[in-house]
């Protein structure tokens, strides 16, 4: 079991890395098509779209996953996927409505009429995303990562070659290209709905012998959506506070925004996302282990993950901050010797904040594996509070950079307390247990050797 867990590990990270390494590539040729100010709209119109994806769609995948490994390692099919697909579908196309409805008012309170049109040009992708999520979580859940692998770097593919044609077709106006790209969004994520939908037709078992209800895969995805919300919840306010306190000292608030969201934000993710198979591996392999009562089996799949986290986290923060300068000349060559010279401060800055970010990653998803999605969003809940607090305080005296120190108070404090919870968690639960044990008239003695193995 643990040569396929880091297999499928394995495999969504390669996914991860070729569909952000084709990511990278496509920010570099739409920066010199939209320039910074385009970049600026384009990550201003982000925010909003993922709030709404976080509420029709994130933390499907990982919950799915979670409620099939277990049924699998019980032995048993559901009518799971049916009742997801018929649930999801209803909230994917809530949150497209609600885009359609929120765009004007967004884009004025953001200070940017034109966001209107981009906004309404992501909104079908909301509805897409939706179903996309809940196939990724399915076959996460029976440990086939290559759907979503294979998804993921078609996904991509399909959204540069769509985004760069408009971007490039409309040079002229920003705004009119920074709309056809994130247009390109919404072609990019229909595709890829249909790319998944192609092994469904290779299922040799019916999809579902029992129904299961919306309701109970409602209550096992919300406290992962509550803890996966909190970012793009943030992210959304980011593209209004940052530029509002911004634009009190400076002209370009705007292009500082891109610089910080499109440029360093995106660049210290960058070992986050590459590490996501890891993260989306250990929830099929963790809830599958608790479920079937192997608890301190599961706590070492936990340890194992996290180890190796932070090992190729740690190495990808000392690159991002050493190699600053030649990452914002080949990734950014376009940008002016000021703008460079503000991205090579951020991306130093943040790089920091590479190690803590895929750590939350990591241990979010094993709480969720574990039934515990509750206290990562509890954690990062904390994390967002401080950061928000901090950006008042900060940007009006340092500008960007007041952002950038923000971003990775936020990343080390909702680490810190997942990991705390986590362990502290066990050893209560391995405490409880011995004590039960006790009362029961079990052998103390045994007992607690049982409870020092596991750290209680």
């Amino acid at each position: 079991m643990k040569r396929s867990y880091l297999k499928n590990a394995a495999l969504l990270s390669f996914g991860s890395l070729a569909a952000k390494g084709i990511g990278a590539l496509y920010r570099v040729l739409l920066l010199s098509a939209v320039g910074s100010y385009g970049m600026g709209l384009y990550h201003m119109a982000y925010p909003l779209f993922c709030l709404l994806l976080t509420f029709s769609s994130a933390g499907i995948p990982t919950a799915l996953a979670r409620i099939v490994a277990r049924e699998n390692a019980a032995g048993g099919e559901s009518g799971t996927l049916k009742a997801a697909l018929k649930l999801f579908s209803l909230l994917g196309l809530a949150g497209t409505g609600l885009l359609l409805f929120l765009a004007p008012a967004a884009a004025k309170l953001q200070g940017e009429p034109s966001l209107s049109a981009c906004y309404t040009a992501l909104a079908p992708s909301v509805f897409f995303i939706a179903l996309i999520a809940v196939l990724r979580g399915y076959f996460q859940g029976k440990h086939d990562m290559l759907p979503t692998a294979l998804s993921e770097i078609f996904e991509q593919l399909i959204k540069v070659a769509f985004g760069l044609f408009f971007a490039y077709r409309y040079t002229f106006s920003p705004q009119k290209a920074v709309t056809g790209a994130l247009f390109a969004v919404t072609l990019s994520e229909l595709f890829a709905l249909l790319f998944l939908a192609i092994p469904l037709k290779k299922e040799r078992r019916p999809l579902y012998a029992r129904q299961t209800g919306a309701g109970e895969i409602a209550r096992a995805a919300l406290p992962v959506m509550a803890a996966t919300s909190i970012l793009p919840l943030s992210g959304t306010l980011d593209s209004v506070f940052i530029v509002r306190l911004l634009s009190k000292s400076a002209e370009n608030a705007v292009s500082l925004y891109g610089l910080y969201a499109g440029g360093a934000l995106a660049l210290v993710g960058l070992p986050a996302s590459v590490i996501y198979g890891l993260a989306a591996a250990s929830v099929p392999a963790v809830a599958a282990l608790f479920g079937a009562g192997r608890e301190e089996e599961g706590m070492r799949r936990v340890h194992v993950a996290l180890l190796i986290t932070l090992s190729l986290s740690l190495a990808a923060a000392a690159g991002l901050f050493f190699l600053a300068p030649i990452a914002a000349k080949l990734l950014f060559p376009t940008l002016s010797e000021g703008d460079s010279a503000v991205l090579i401060r951020l991306i130093r800055t943040m790089s920091l904040s590479a190690v803590p970010l895929a750590g939350v990653d990591t241990l979010a998803a094993c709480l969720a594996g574990m039934g515990r999605a509750k206290c990562a969003a509890g954690a990062m809940g904390v994390a967002v509070l401080v950061k928000h607090a901090l950006q008042l305080l900060l940007i009006p005296r340092l500008g960007i950079m007041g952002a950038a120190i923000a971003a990775n108070t936020c990343y080390l404090i909702a680490f810190f307390l997942d990991l705390v919870y986590t362990e502290k968690k066990e050893t209560r639960k391995a405490y409880d247990y011995c004590r039960g044990t006790r009362r029961r008239g079990g052998r103390a003695r045994r007992c607690g050797e049982t409870s020092y193995r596991t750290g209680g």
